[in-house]
């Protein structure tokens, strides 16, 4: 009996962790784009924003897959403030962070400033 139960729980267990997805990008998230140079004067900077990508059930093998999911969850955010532009994109993760992401899956956070350029 508890054979069963503990196979059933395994297996919703694999079933859940299967079904993670990442952030998906919104059509208003397709019009932001990153950029590394200061965006011009005539640009308006609108806030610093973080994007976040749960890895909890996903588990840290897809690191790729969970810093591409902050960066659309940050775009999608840009996008909703009205921004088109970020600038200084960077995992804001710290000595505590990288260590701890050694023994537990936390989440992906990537920073930045948005900008509303002409």
């Amino acid at each position: 009996m508890r054979i069963k139960f503990l196979l059933c729980v395994c297996a919703g267990t694999l079933l859940l962790a299967g079904c993670t997805t990442t952030n998906e990008l919104s059509a208003a998230g397709q019009s932001v784009k990153f950029t590394e140079d200061r965006p011009a004067g005539s640009c308006q900077m609108l806030g610093t924003v973080t994007g976040t990508q749960s890895n909890w059930l996903s588990g840290q093998g897809g690191e790729g897959s969970s810093m591409r999911g902050a960066a659309n969850d940050l775009r999608n955010k840009a996008a909703a403030m009205g921004g088109n532009v970020i600038y200084g994109a960077a995992s804001p993760a710290g000595f505590k962070e990288t260590y701890l992401s050694s023994f537990a899956p936390l989440d992906s956070k990537i920073q930045g400033q948005v900008y509303k350029c002409p």
